[in-house]
């Protein structure tokens, strides 16, 4: 089977399953969420087992210390997987909201509202969370998901994908509204780049490099997301005892991730007294500073 066929397969499969998305309304989706939670903490050894086989082969492949860091999963990670799934379940329902109406010069009332847009493909790197993340955010605007993670994370994928449609299976929304393409071929990711009219749109995580040739290269809708270039600001009215630990988080915690801070901006009253007093701090952590 072509790439161009498999990606187009998978794409039925989701569309066909998408109208139980539809059909299940705000409080099914809400539940269908709530399961992938449990069902991610249930099935924790299970994962864990199959990133260890994704960190050996990276590490056997030269990836470097950053990569591995985005690749990697411990049963921290996935809690907090699971509990941004459950953040995701607790927002209103985005489907439905009536954003603006007129009536026209017939009578006729022209109304405006939020719906799902179908088939929406992601494509994004070695960070396995992201297979969820995506996931969860699509369901709960009623959209399937065509995931195309990459082929450092493939057995991580499988097995997230596994249990994410394992927990759909006992409620009313298909299964099948979660798809992941199985191939490790680059070529696939060109080919859903290309599924104009069975893709509705496509969205791509992860570098700037990544985002860019998304968006040149596909034909399918795209939205374009940031790369980071992270601020955070310190205003005059801060407190230091807490603005300082926040600087130091933001810049240290993953700072492989693309939401890590890269710049440091502080209000210019309190920059003498402040900078010192950070700038210590972030070298003692080992931050390389330019200025």
């Amino acid at each position: 089977m072509s790439n161009d066929q498999l990606v187009a397969d998978l794409a039925d499969k989701a569309r066909k399953a998408s109208k139980t998305l539809i059909t299940a309304g705000y409080s099914k989706r809400q539940g269908a969420l709530l399961a992938i939670a449990d069902a991610l903490g249930a099935n924790m050894d299970e994962i864990l087992e199959a990133n260890k086989l994704d960190m050996e082969r990276g590490k056997a492949n030269g990836l470097n210390s950053s990569l591995l860091d985005r690749l990697a999963l411990n049963p921290e990670r996935i809690k907090d997987i699971a509990l941004g799934a459950r953040k995701v379940a607790a927002l209103d329902d985005p489907l439905g909201i009536v954003l603006r109406q007129r009536t026209l010069s017939n009578g006729l009332k022209l109304t405006q509202v939020t719906v799902p847009f179908g088939v929406i493909g992601m494509v994004y790197e070695a960070r396995p969370n992201v297979t969820v993340d995506a996931a969860v955010i699509l369901l709960m605007s009623g959209n399937a998901a065509l995931l195309r993670g990459s082929s450092s994370a493939q057995a991580s994928n499988e097995v997230l994908v596994k249990v994410m449609r394992g927990a759909l299976e006992a409620g009313e929304i298909s299964s099948e509204v979660i798809q992941l393409i199985p191939s490790s071929d680059r070529d696939t990711t060109r080919a859903l780049l290309h599924a104009r009219g069975k893709v509705d749109l496509v969205i791509p995580r992860g570098s700037a490099e990544l985002i860019r040739m998304v968006v040149d290269d596909s034909t399918v809708p795209t939205i374009e997301t940031g790369a980071g270039v992270c601020h955070v600001y310190i205003d005059k009215s801060a407190d230091f005892a807490k603005a300082i630990p926040i600087v130091i988080n933001s810049k240290t915690h993953r700072p492989s991730v693309c939401n890590a801070a890269e710049t440091l901006l502080v209000h210019k009253e309190i920059a003498k007294d402040f900078l010192p007093l950070a700038l210590k701090e972030l070298n003692q952590a080992g931050v390389i500073l330019h200025c």
